[in-house]
């Protein structure tokens, strides 16, 4: 990628310099992850998969320095070889594998559709675009394999109505007090795909809290996977009190060893991450369920993982582990200087 001449002496917005860094930071974990995994995976569809999935992070870490760069921005320093052992013994299955794959090419369309719709610069357009187009294939690619495995797990089905029909009653929107409406489509999608995000990450925050050096992450570790089992146990509630399905857990695809294939540092940051998808998956899910017991439950759950997000970016404080994103100044010390 090369500048274009009418965008060389348009200077990076704080937008595109958000996008850009958290995108270097997340693919700069990836690959170490990727790489691990690829040491460990058995079945060759799989590791097709994780190689494809490795070439767009290594491409992306390839391209984003020119463009910080070009603005005279430090490229992030992220992760590197030394937060990962590629000779640990394996701590997931294959299938985990792919469902790491599956949300986490999910997460990257979404933000990948953000950063998109937040830039100006024509480069950094064309970057997102890229990056977005390669997310979409990814995220095909992995549902192809979970669907010929047999390990897809689809959303429950619904009867299909007569007619269309219109709400008439304020009762629609009861919950928590008097009769309760069923659940409509887009609160049983919502209610599925939290039950199946919390159920990945209870998985990998398993596995790390297995393997973390650190007592005191360890701990938050446990803390984050009781988090997860409690809201998985909310959620499915609201499907079998109407006998619709709940997904099922991966917490058989978490292995025995308890030897680190990687960094304490690298784990903790990758649990902030999905605390920051969590809240975004519960803001979308609450702005779209009008059964006010559920939206009720959004909410208090969210305030939880707000604050348990709170604690993990503490502990990367502590360690001085927290790279700190480009910002603003404070012009009022900037006026006490002189």
């Amino acid at each position: 990628m090369s500048l274009s001449y009418t965008e060389q002496n348009i200077r990076l917005t704080s937008a595109e310099i958000a996008q850009l860094w958290a995108n270097y930071m997340g693919d700069s974990m990836a690959i170490r992850m990727l790489g691990y995994f690829l040491e460990k995976v058995e079945d060759t569809e799989v590791r097709d998969i994780l190689e494809f999935a490795r070439r767009i992070s290594e491409k992306h870490l390839k391209l984003m320095p020119e463009l910080f760069r070009s603005d005279n921005y430090p490229v992030p320093h992220g992760f590197t070889d030394d937060d990962v052992n590629l000779n640990a013994e394996r701590l997931y299955s294959d299938t985990a594998f792919l469902i790491y794959l599956k949300n986490a090419a999910k997460h990257g369309l979404s933000l990948y559709a953000v950063a998109l719709a937040s830039c100006a610069r024509d480069d950094v357009r064309e970057y997102f675009t890229k990056c977005l187009t390669s997310t979409a294939e990814l995220f095909n690619k992995v549902v192809d394999v979970l669907l010929r495995k047999g390990l897809f797990i689809r959303a429950p089905y619904i009867p299909t109505p007569e007619a269309v029909e219109y709400v008439h009653k304020d009762s629609f929107l009861n919950g928590l007090l008097g009769d309760r409406r069923p659940l409509n489509a887009a609160e049983i999608n919502h209610l599925y795909n939290n039950i199946q995000t919390n159920a990945f990450g209870k998985a990998f925050i398993a596995g790390f809290a297995q393997c973390a050096q650190s007592e005191e992450i360890r701990g938050y570790f446990l803390r984050g996977k009781d988090i997860a089992h409690k809201q998985i146990e909310v959620f499915s509630s609201y499907l079998r009190d109407e006998d619709l399905p709940a997904p099922m857990t991966w917490d058989s695809d978490v292995m025995a060893s308890t030897e680190a294939p990687f960094s304490d540092k690298l784990m903790l940051f990758h649990i902030t991450g999905l605390n920051a998808a969590a809240l975004t998956n519960y803001g979308a899910a609450l702005s779209v369920s009008m059964r006010r017991d559920i939206s009720a439950s959004y909410a208090r759950l969210s305030a939880e993982i707000g604050s348990y997000a709170d604690e993990g970016a503490e502990l990367l404080i502590k360690y001085g582990w927290m790279e700190k994103l480009p910002g603003n100044v404070d012009r009022r010390v900037l006026a006490h200087k002189r």
